[in-house]
């Protein structure tokens, strides 16, 4: 139990560690897009992630719990839905409809939710960027520019990202399952 919290948390950081690599690189390439000077980029693309990572590691844990309230009707079922998020149930128990609620266990992924998401996520990636560059810049416009494109470019990213971490997920529940079998 000790040892599947461990990898739990470990692959908690490392998604939020490759989502801060990913916004670093994004940040200085729009924000030296935007004002042509290498330090203004440096400076916004260093200070704006380490506040968009922060606020993603919130915006992401409050989807979770959004996803996994949706799914729950009762003690047992939370007790279910927990396990299955540790991977301590099999993939197939995981994804079983119960016969009468009609429900799974898996994580909700319907477009509507991804779509949500990734508003949710880009008008909170809005805010932080505005407030950030105006903080270095000084100045609004430039703010503005830099609060409206480059959380555009990054919801983009993101989007991306959240996917391809939810095909590792699945794929990491696939091979549990496989070796529990």
């Amino acid at each position: 139990m000790v040892r599947l919290l461990i990898s739990t948390a470990r692959r908690l950081a490392l998604k939020i560690a490759s989502y801060g690599v990913m916004h670093l690189v994004v940040a200085i390439l729009v924000a030296f897009a935007i004002t042509r000077d290498w330090r203004l980029a440096l400076a916004v693309g260093v200070v704006e992630p380490f506040f968009q990572t922060i606020a993603y590691s919130i915006h992401d844990r409050i989807w979770h719990r959004i996803e996994h309230r949706r799914m729950l009707s009762g003690l047992e079922e939370a007790s279910e839905a927990f396990t299955a998020r540790l991977q301590i149930m099999a993939p197939e128990e995981q994804t079983r409809a119960h016969g009468h609620h009609g429900h799974s266990h898996a994580l909700p992924r319907s477009l509507k939710q991804v779509a949500v998401k990734s508003v949710t996520y880009g008008l909170m990636h809005f805010v932080v960027a505005v407030a950030v560059a105006f903080a270095l810049t000084q100045n609004w416009r430039l703010a503005l520019a830099i609060g409206i494109i480059e959380p555009l470019v990054q919801t983009v990213f993101f989007t991306v990202h959240d996917r391809v971490w939810a095909r590792i997920e699945a794929r990491k529940a696939r091979a549990a399952g496989m070796a529990s079998a």
